[in-house]
């Protein structure tokens, strides 16, 4: 089991009892984990008897709102004024899957003008020093499974009910593409085993993740599939571009190009893959690759970004078709190390 420093959860017994006020935040465009885990502290904390809040800088897809106290959630797009008076009267503030202050939005100043205690928990390499307290193991699933490991940490694995876990198995589920990646771990399928004796149904939460879907979303994601896919075979690579246009003659809402960057990878060879967005003012880009590639660095060193080894994101100021050629151009100076992959 990994565990915070035995000093840090002393303290934590000591000051998660009422009426200590705890605020909950997570990353822009939150996904299932920072969602999954958010929730999943949420009802653990509310157990506990502190008085808790949730926040997120944007909105979040459709597919994750039928989550138990999604509807709690503050958006701070939307409710900035409410946002700030929870974050100013917290004795505490949990940061939950981020590794650094600019991935909050416009709640980050708001952050850093606070004096209350802030806890990272998080799985994402190389996390900025900003927090009082990090639990921060790269090594994990995601920050839903480090979430439990912090309740087991505690002594109170008999405070996760089938709510509780059905949040961290969404968590779990989704940032390792259902344990198709960042799930190399033993403890991972131990905690998930954890999880399913509490009574969680894991098909019926499948479908309400991956079969929730609008029609509008299938037609785009055939639509990438048929005319926007682009194969690279000399370099094991492939991509998709969206423009703004395109996504706008399909109703794209948030959420809807989630998992897009993955189709690819059933192509038989390929070991790299990119996916391009069109915002209104950059290029949003998610990269993944396979094996021992660093897709991490590669994001970093030329495109803004990070993240995991195998799965990172980046953005660009470029046009969207300078910013492809410049993928392209890029790519094929790693051509020799992609090819020698498995």
């Amino acid at each position: 089991m990994i565990t915070l420093p035995k000093s840090l959860y002393g303290k934590l017994k000591k000051v998660l009892t009422p009426p200590f006020k705890i605020t909950l935040i997570t990353h822009v465009n939150p996904d299932g984990d920072a969602i999954g885990s958010m929730l999943g502290l949420y009802w653990f904390l509310l157990k506990k008897g502190c008085q808790v809040s949730m926040a997120v800088p944007n909105g979040f897809p459709q597919f994750l709102d039928w989550m138990e106290g999604a509807d709690r959630i503050l958006v701070f797009s939307k409710q900035q004024e409410k946002v700030k008076e929870e974050l100013e009267k917290a004795d505490m503030v949990f940061c939950l899957d981020f590794n650094e202050p600019g991935r909050l939005g416009g709640i980050r100043p708001i952050l850093e003008e606070l004096d209350a205690t802030k806890i990272l928990v998080d799985h994402h390499p190389d996390p900025d020093c900003f927090a009082d307290h990090s639990f921060s193991v790269q090594e994990v699933s995601s920050t839903a499974e480090l979430v439990y490991q912090l309740i087991e940490g505690l002594g109170d694995t008999e405070l996760v009910d089938t709510v509780i876990s059905e949040c961290l198995f969404v968590g779990i589920m989704t940032d390792t593409g259902c344990f198709s990646f960042n799930s190399s771990l033993p403890r991972t399928f131990e905690i998930v085993g954890e999880l399913l004796l509490r009574g969680i149904d894991k098909d019926r939460i499948y479908s309400l993740v991956y079969d929730n879907y609008s029609e509008d979303r299938m037609r785009l994601l055939g639509y990438i599939l048929q005319q926007k896919m682009v194969i690279l075979p000399e370099h094991r690579t492939a991509y998709i571009s969206l423009a703004r246009d395109e996504l706008k003659k399909f109703k794209h809402e948030k959420g809807d190009t989630e998992g897009f960057v993955n189709y690819p990878f059933s192509v038989s060879n390929i070991r790299v893959s990119a996916l391009f967005i069109e915002k209104e003012d950059h290029i949003k880009i998610s990269f993944r690759s396979k094996g021992d590639f660093p897709i991490n660095t590669f994001a970093q060193q030329f495109f803004n970004g990070g993240g995991h080894k195998n799965a990172a994101g980046g953005e660009s100021y470029e046009e969207l078709g300078d910013t492809v050629m410049k993928f392209e151009n890029l790519i094929g100076q790693y051509s020799d190390e992609i090819n020698r992959l498995p």
